[in-house]
């Protein structure tokens, strides 16, 4: 999403609505993706986004355009996604070595073809990959994803974080070190060894609840299938399989529900 104009940030600094939506929607989508990598529970990332939207319309007066808007809107939902205690509390504290044992747990070497196979696949890729970077500890899981998965430029990063740059790196080279580890070892999709695939994986995902037929809450906006995926992640060299693993999650743009209440905020007699 494009950055809006100065003179639209000033505007709605200044109670313009329309510029205020205008302001507002510059920033939806990327406050709920960043939302949703971070905190991958949909219900989770929902909230957020909407209590950090909130947080930018009644800061905005702060906002001194020393920097993009959309900087400022992202360091305002760290701010938040790192303070908001109810969600911490939510944490699992899921580590690289529990994940991994849940995923070789109940692996099927011939495995039956589900009714929505294809589908059910995709949604278990996309929420296994989602789910991994859950063990990241939090300020390790915001350095991958504002570096690697959105690919922001490394100065705005780390302005984001409010860290010095070589912090930033340090923190992005030791989560990229988990990940990469994590995914070359066990990962079917980026490694051919690796004991679990999400075909194998299938039946005990849906024994266990983890994807069901029918609801997608993960891969609905994706634009690829299983197969596309892999074939992609297959046509890139070993150390960049990690990365093409994570860029074929779907963006996840702002649900309509929160941007029409966030409308009826700024509009109440509407």
């Amino acid at each position: 999403m494009a950055n809006v104009s100065a003179a639209t940030v000033t505007a709605a600094q200044n109670g313009d609505r329309l510029a205020l939506e205008k302001v507002l929607s510059s920033v939806e989508d990327l406050i709920h993706g960043l939302a949703r990598r971070i905190l991958v529970n949909p219900e989770d990332a929902r909230e957020a986004t909407q209590e950090i939207l909130i947080q930018i319309l009644t800061k905005l007066s702060t906002f001194r355009n020393e920097s993009a808007f959309s900087t400022w809107a992202y360091q305002v939902a760290v701010r938040y996604l790192v303070k908001a205690k109810k969600l911490r509390d939510r944490d699992l504290g899921l580590t690289f070595e529990v994940f991994a044992a849940d995923l070789e747990t109940g692996l099927v070497a011939d495995p039956p073809e589900a009714p929505d196979q294809a589908l059910l696949l995709n949604e278990l890729r996309v929420s296994c990959t989602m789910a991994m970077l859950l063990c990241l500890s939090l300020d390790l899981r915001l350095a991958y994803v504002l570096g690697d998965v959105l690919e922001l430029d490394h100065l705005e990063a780390s302005k984001i974080l409010e860290l010095t740059p070589a912090t930033f790196r340090k923190r992005l080279s030791r989560a990229r070190a988990g990940v990469e580890g994590f995914t070359s070892r066990h990962c079917g999709l980026v490694a051919s060894e690796a004991k679990c695939s999400c075909p194998r994986r299938l039946p005990a995902a849906i024994n266990g609840g983890r994807v069901q037929a029918g609801v997608y809450p993960n891969s609905a906006e994706s634009h690829i299938g299983y197969v596309q995926a892999r074939q992609q992640i297959d046509a890139v060299v070993d150390d960049l399989k990690t990365l093409k693993l994570q860029h074929s999650v779907p963006a996840h743009a702002c649900p309509d529900d929160i941007r029409t209440r966030l409308r009826r905020i700024l509009s109440p007699e509407l």
